[in-house]
């Protein structure tokens, strides 16, 4: 049975976060019969992991308001963060007891299906022991921060391909000072768009995690949302 792949487009944070809820939902009673990759770019917004990060946060939330970005505290792995338009964000829903994997093979098959697209733009990339994620030249990339509920994942990955990076500067980047952030197109010096990315994405997916998948439109994703008859 093919793995689900669908893109949302651009997609409000709180929206896609109460989607995957209700896919794990689903996914843990049986009503989705098979695990389900989201694809999504998000509005900006600033999201805290479960272990906090308003400390790390260098302006005033009053600040935040002006500039019209919102802070989401959230139960995802890791610090605080940004994600806006221009960065690749994945939230794979999949039932990591059914695919024998443990959280942390599957950290690191994200964190490789990063380190291919970054490669695929000709952009070095690497693991570096400060923090999950991949990094460039010192510089971080690409960010991973998941939650497991009843064993099945949702979060994931943000891979910065042609982001603002100005939002970074207003924390500490997964809580580590000092860090600056990059992208795939600031490393590789041309004009690269999540679209020219997220085509690479199924093949990758396909060979990271050794699974064939089935892309699916939102139309279609509706249809695994819909209320099920009463038997």
């Amino acid at each position: 049975m093919h793995t689900l792949f669908c893109h949302l487009g651009l997609l409000d944070y709180r929206a896609a976060y109460d989607l995957q809820t209700t896919l794990v939902d689903r996914r843990r009673r049986g009503e989705l019969d098979r695990d389900l990759f989201l694809v999504t770019e998000h509005p900006a917004v600033f999201t805290l992991g479960r272990r906090g990060g308003r400390e790390h946060l260098l302006v005033s939330e009053e600040f935040l308001t002006a500039e019209g970005i919102e802070l989401v505290p959230i139960e995802r792995g890791g610090d605080i963060t940004f994600h806006g338009p221009g960065q690749l964000v994945l939230y794979p829903i999949i039932d990591l007891r059914r695919a024998r994997l443990s959280a942390g093979a599957f950290v690191s098959g994200l964190e490789e299906l990063m380190l291919r697209l970054a490669n695929d733009w000709g952009v070095p990339a690497s693991r570096d022991a400060r923090n999950r994620g991949i990094w460039s030249g010192g510089k971080k990339l690409g960010s991973v921060g998941i939650a497991i509920r009843h064993g099945i994942s949702f979060h994931g990955l943000a891979l910065n391909v042609n982001p603002s990076l100005q939002p970074f500067s207003w924390i500490n980047p997964c809580g580590l000072a000092g860090v600056e952030m990059t992208s795939i197109a600031r490393e590789s010096g041309r004009e690269v768009s999540v679209r020219q990315v997220m085509a690479r994405l199924p093949l990758h997916l396909a060979t990271v995690f050794e699974r064939e998948f089935e892309e699916i439109d939102q139309a279609d994703l509706r249809l695994f949302l819909a209320p099920l008859p009463h038997k």
